[in-house]
């Protein structure tokens, strides 16, 4: 079985930046269609992954992310900044993807620019393969790639773990 990898634009690619990150899950009994729907409302983020606040677009009658939309959140202490530069919601056979550039404004010693991309696809057996990795730059990453434990590992992680425990209690809660 071949499994899709996210694309990240030149000046983002993974080993050339100053800080990357790769979470994955693959869990059985959840379907992209329905973890997907919790991913692409940044609303729901804060009620599944507490890393995330203060949510809020530029737009404010905008209420889920779509292709080119910018939208403000609170993350890793940092006010972020960012506009969706990919966004393919669920079909059949093909993956998800969600991707944006953020960033953190400031000097030379405290801007940070991300790309923070996520794949999601169905696999055999009932199962969902749920992947999201960040490429960042600037001085800020560069001193989150040294903590130990690392951050960004952790806390994306908690995001995954958070995102598909959600998207599984809605689901039985549904079947009520």
């Amino acid at each position: 079985m071949k499994q899709n990898a996210i694309v990240f634009p030149e000046e983002y690619t993974p080993g050339t930046t100053d800080n990357y990150c790769s979470n994955e899950v693959i869990v059985k009994g959840l379907t992209t269609q329905e973890v997907w729907k919790y991913l692409a409302n940044p609303f729901a983020w804060p009620e599944y992954y507490p890393n995330s606040s203060n949510v809020e677009f530029l737009n404010s009658n905008d209420r889920e992310l779509f292709d080119g939309v910018r939208f403000r959140f609170k993350t890793f202490g940092f006010p972020i900044e960012a506009q969706v530069t990919e966004f393919v919601p669920p079909c059949e056979n093909e993956a998800a993807r969600l991707a944006w550039h953020g960033w953190a404004e400031g000097d030379e010693e405290t801007r940070l620019d991300v790309i923070h991309a996520w794949l999601i696809e169905d696999l055999s057996g009932n199962r969902v393969r749920i992947l999201t990795q960040e490429s960042q730059i600037g001085k800020p990453a560069q001193e989150l790639a040294k903590t130990k434990p690392n951050p960004m590992i952790n806390g994306h992680q908690d995001w995954l773990d958070g995102l598909v425990s959600y998207a599984k209690n809605k689901r039985n809660q549904n079947q009520l």
